[in-house]
């Protein structure tokens, strides 16, 4: 009894403990994107978009085809309605009216109809635009995952970005931190002044602020990226791609060389589905004055009664059943109808108006992203050179302090300067992955 005892505690804490246990993730930024793509929670619900309007399509299409109803219908004629006859028809006197009551307390009615539409314009019109209605979310579909991969992109360079500070941020302050101990103790034997231990202390405090900082922004970009990966903000998440290396295979510009295909582009395409659904509203609106045609078929049975015995045998069911054709054929509408066509001829038009102008639009976007994408290579080579110089300059000015040959102010120039160019760079490789991802998502590049 003990043992089970014992047994069923450690089942117990281990159930805990697996309930507890957080996930943890791997990705690389390609991994990343396709995660998302399939777990973010925009992604989610634009694929639920699509589905619906599939079964918005068939609703259409089952409009148009053979329809079955049924039924069941009594009556309780709890008082009879009445009527006025000749009493002379029961044997009464000339010119002497009798009151009857005509029917039965209990009426019930079982009925089925079959009804088929024939023929009518818009119903041929709305099968057409249920196909254009699906192909506007498969489109929003695209243009969601496109806009997905960006965001990946972008958070997981931030990510990046915030690890690659704080490596450099607490290199820095290691460096400082060493400099700082040596300059107090020759301060202490009185071969320097003060004021150059308090300029080291200053800066030691402001890279103390910006590491205490950017680990908090690091935390924020965690998650950031989380949320949009379609994960728990709380999981673990380890990224396996480095900022360097990531930067250095967003350099190539051969894509970009090519002249730029506008009816590639997901919002062009949106833009040329949003002028064929105003297409077929005009079709729509010139399709309702041609004549429909529908026929149904209707088969049932009636029983009468004074008591409520329509489930007993001797009950008699009168069967009925017919055959009908409708015709209807529009007219004149005092203008109604000339009204709606000459206001889906308007709406046509402006369509066809913002497709030109999403053209135009598209093509100085692309002119933009792709300046500003070659603008962040010159700007990373410029900002690497500058680092490199900055590097030279700082331990330069850092010997001849050491050595007493500068002044603390010389020296704490030349590390902000050497901070700047560091963040500098940082930003600059972050720039080039942003840049190619904005210029990739403007030529629907996958």
């Amino acid at each position: 009894m003990k043992q089970n005892i014992i047994i069923t505690l450690l089942l117990l804490v281990n159930s805990v403990l697996a309930q507890d246990k957080t996930e943890s993730y791997s990705f690389s930024l390609q991994q990343a994107i396709e995660h998302a793509i399939q777990h973010n929670y925009s992604a989610i619900n634009a694929n639920r978009d699509i589905e619906a309007a599939k079964q918005k399509k068939w609703e259409t299409t089952a409009s148009g085809l053979p329809q079955i109803n049924a039924g069941v219908d009594y009556q309780n004629n709890f008082e009879l309605q009445k009527s006025v006859v000749p009493a002379e028809l029961f044997g009464g006197n000339p010119g002497e009216f009798a009151t009857v009551a005509f029917g039965t307390k209990h009426n019930m009615t079982a009925r089925s109809t079959l009804s088929q539409l024939i023929f009518d314009g818009s119903y041929i019109v709305a099968l057409q635009a249920s196909k254009t209605y699906l192909k506007y979310y498969e489109n929003a579909k695209v243009k969601t995952n496109s806009e997905i991969r960006e965001l990946v992109i972008n958070a997981y360079g931030n990510v990046l970005l915030a690890q690659e500070s704080i490596s450099i941020l607490e290199k820095n302050k290691a460096t400082l931190t060493k400099t700082l101990f040596d300059t107090e103790q020759t301060y202490k034997n009185g071969l320097i002044e003060e004021e150059n231990v308090e300029q080291l202390q200053i800066t030691l405090a402001t890279i103390n602020s910006n590491l205490n900082n950017t680990k908090r922004l690091l935390e924020v970009a965690h998650k950031m990226l989380k949320f949009t990966l379609g994960i728990d903000i709380n999981a673990e998440l380890t990224l396996t791609d480095k900022l360097d290396s990531l930067s250095s295979s967003n350099l190539d510009l051969a894509f970009g060389q090519s002249e730029f295909a506008v009816t590639n582009n997901i919002d062009y395409l949106m833009a040329s589905n949003f002028q064929e659904q105003k297409t077929l509203e005009l079709k729509l609106e010139r399709s309702k004055a041609l004549p429909s045609l529908a026929a149904n078929l209707n088969f049932g049975y009636n029983a009468f009664n004074d008591q409520f015995k329509f489930f007993q045998k001797d009950q008699k069911w009168l069967n009925y059943s017919n055959l009908g054709i409708s015709l209807n054929v529009p007219i004149f509408s005092s203008f109604g109808r000339s009204a709606r066509t000459q206001q889906a001829k308007i709406a046509l038009e402006q369509a066809k108006t913002q497709l030109t102008a999403t053209e135009q639009q598209l093509k100085l976007q692309y002119e933009k992203a792709k300046s500003e994408f070659e603008f962040s290579i010159e700007e990373y080579a410029t900002s690497k050179s500058n680092l490199n110089l900055a590097e030279r300059i700082e331990k330069k000015q850092q010997i001849k302090f050491t050595e007493g040959l500068s002044s603390s102010f010389d020296f704490s120039e030349a590390q902000r300067q050497l901070y700047t160019a560091q963040q500098t760079y940082l930003q600059s490789m972050v720039d080039i992955i942003n840049k190619k991802a904005t210029l990739e998502k403007i030529i629907n590049k996958n």
